[in-house]
């Protein structure tokens, strides 16, 4: 039986690479592979500070245990807006995550690579979008401070009222989509968790897992990613090649 070298599973992962780098759109997920958008403001921070919120309205039940106990402030908002979707609490709670959010992209760190990426693939002639769950105002400041509004705006779709429509759920993928007046046949996400690839897949759209570390990697390929890197550096490499 024949076995594969590694020289021949590494040319196959490069070629791998550049077939989907030839997307002509690009959907950027944000928080990962653009930035670390809670480096410095921490979101176990801002998870608990929207738990103390609620308790303070005497709302400490709407929580279960384990959702008292995340370490994501998503995984609080969307608790409450399964339980009272629509409402003025939810809405009220948004926005002190978007607040927090705000403050967290004043000290975001910029992703190894992700800015000379994101310049290269515009300049090369694809067209960018941001497709997220966090707000699009975080999205709209982060990029300004880094000079990079040009490469994306105005495809920027992020959180909505609408959280029921967060991914995994495909609905920012399909406004991107539906914007640029792209098939999903010419698209490719970059993402870096389950969620993400799941919204990839159910709206057609190629997937690039990006991981911050192996722990991460692992659990993009168990949800079905099968290109999943934990640097940038080899799609710059390639698409300036």
């Amino acid at each position: 039986m024949a076995t594969e070298t590694v020289e021949e599973k590494s040319d196959q992962g490069t070629e791998k690479l550049r077939e989907l780098i030839a997307a002509r759109v690009v959907l950027w997920d944000f928080d990962g592979p653009v930035c670390r958008l809670f480096a410095r403001h921490r979101a176990e921070r801002v998870a608990a500070g929207l738990v103390e919120w609620l308790a303070g309205r005497g709302l400490r039940g709407l929580l279960t245990e384990d959702e008292r106990q995340t370490l994501d402030p998503q995984v609080v908002l969307r608790a409450v807006d399964r339980r009272h979707p629509g409402s003025d609490l939810v809405a009220e709670l948004e926005e002190r995550l978007t607040q927090d959010e705000l403050l967290a992209a004043a000290s975001a760190l910029p992703t190894a690579y992700a800015d000379p990426l994101i310049r290269t693939w515009s300049a090369v002639g694809s067209r960018l979008a941001v497709t997220t769950n966090n707000s699009p105002r975080v999205v709209h400041a982060y990029l300004a401070g880094r000079g990079l509004t040009g490469c994306f705006a105005p495809h920027i779709y992020g959180r909505t009222a609408d959280l029921h429509r967060l991914k995994p759920d495909p609905h920012c993928l399909n406004l991107a989509l539906a914007a640029l007046g792209a098939g999903p046949e010419s698209a490719l996400m970059i993402g870096d968790s389950p969620t993400d690839f799941v919204a990839a897949e159910r709206a057609g759209v190629r997937f690039l897992g990006y991981a911050s570390g192996e722990r991460r990697a692992g659990q993009l390929r168990a949800a079905g990613a099968d290109t999943v890197l934990t640097s940038l550096e080899p799609v710059l490499r390639a698409l300036r090649g």
